[in-house]
């Protein structure tokens, strides 16, 4: 059966970010079991999920995106607590947390209405930005939520990093990383 490629527009991680991350990820992996772990090169904030696209919405997207990044500047995230979505005691979704931002709502709103003005339906639970690091519960025991003060441990202070770019980047299920940026758009 054919894996149908998703598309998504995402602000990208700095990779000095990724790395420091990925070695929270390694620490986590042997304190908090789920299934499957991001990769470090995958991570990011997703702005709006457009799942498959035909080529002219893709196009229509792009444009408007790249206008829309014209007029955001450059901005600093910080990466503060550990969440999850899911139930409580078997979470699907296992996250970093951003503090709040008003630049990153301003942001993806500016990104999600480009969707949406090129024709996509796109989710509409709220916002929620995050960064996924896991995903599927495999622990014997319930998972605890004490697990998510780890961060503390291994990042007392929040870790900073300048958001620079918004990137929209393609799904590649079957390759390890899974995401390949398509295109580039600096924020300016």
């Amino acid at each position: 059966m054919e894996q149908r490629t998703h598309f998504f527009f995402a602000v990208r991680m700095p990779e000095e970010t990724k790395l420091k991350m990925k070695k929270h990820i390694e620490k986590l992996k042997h304190l908090i079991p789920f299934s499957r772990w991001v990769h470090h090169q995958d991570l990011h904030i997703t702005l709006a999920f457009l799942g498959a696209a035909p080529e002219e919405k893709l196009s229509q997207a792009q444009s408007l995106v790249q206008e829309a990044s014209k007029t955001t500047k450059p901005f600093q995230l910080r990466i503060n607590r550990l969440g999850f979505f899911g139930n409580e005691h078997s979470p699907r979704v296992f996250w970093a947390d951003t503090e709040e931002s008003k630049e990153l709502i301003l942001l993806r709103n500016k990104v999600f209405s480009a969707c949406e003005e090129a024709g996509f339906a796109l989710e509409t639970r709220p916002f929620r930005p995050h960064i996924t690091l896991a995903r599927k519960w495999k622990g014997e025991e319930a998972f605890q939520q004490t697990q998510l003060e780890m961060w503390n441990e291994l990042q007392p202070d929040p870790l900073l990093f300048q958001a620079n770019e918004v990137v929209l980047y393609q799904t590649h299920l079957q390759k390890t990383p899974k995401y390949e940026a398509i295109k580039v758009f600096p924020l300016e």
